[in-house]
């Protein structure tokens, strides 16, 4: 399997970016996971050709041709990033790679509680009807601690958050072989790409 693995900030040191990295060496015998950075694109501002730039295009790509999707998110003030908002917007209103599209979501944060509710908020996010991503459902993976959690070479040193994470994944492999058999017809999917507020409202 192929995934996309989601950096969610800009900052140049994130334990999120480490959790990620982790992921990618921990799960290489079950799966591929490319890392993609989001730090560089332009913040979103609705062009009228809803013409993607280059940058959100290249990432776009990488998530149609990929099995899932992870999204790595700290939490800024009880919400996610507003670059990582940003960068789901310009998916949302442009190319919509995400329809359809497995999605596990994890976090890291020194505090006690992880990213509780930048996760929840980011699942809501994720489900309005110019996404429709696939979250997968009933999994929670919170890094808590996080500036303590990885040793020199990059390691979870949390026992406890290794085992939790490998049940998750191995939950999200699942997931996506279960979504891969039940998904709907090419034809729902274009037509959930050409969603508009403007069509429910009859604006056009």
């Amino acid at each position: 399997m192929k995934f996309v693995g989601i950096v969610g900030t800009n900052a140049t040191q994130s334990t999120n970016r480490q959790l990620l990295q982790y992921m990618q060496r921990h799960f290489e015998q079950q799966a591929t996971i490319e890392i993609c950075e989001i730090k560089d694109l332009p913040a979103f501002n609705e062009p009228d050709d809803r013409a993607a730039p280059s940058t959100v295009q290249q990432l776009s790509d990488k998530i149609n041709v990929a099995d899932g999707v992870i999204f790595a998110t700290p939490e800024y003030d009880h919400s996610i990033p507003a670059v990582l908002k940003s960068a789901i917007e310009w998916l949302s209103y442009t190319t919509r790679p995400l329809i359809n599209k497995p999605v596990m979501i994890v976090g890291a944060s020194n505090g006690s509680l992880g990213t509780s509710r930048a996760q929840a908020h980011l699942r809501q996010i994720l489900e309005a009807p110019e996404l429709k991503a696939l979250v997968m459902p009933n999994v929670e993976y919170l890094l808590g601690r996080s500036l303590q959690a990885f040793d020199d070479q990059g390691n979870l040193t949390y026992p406890d958050k290794v085992q939790e994470l490998d049940n998750a994944f191995d939950e999200f492999v699942d997931f996506v072989d279960l979504t891969t058999k039940i998904m709907p017809s090419s034809q729902f999917f274009e037509k959930s790409k050409q969603f508009s507020w403007k069509q429910v409202t009859g604006e056009e």
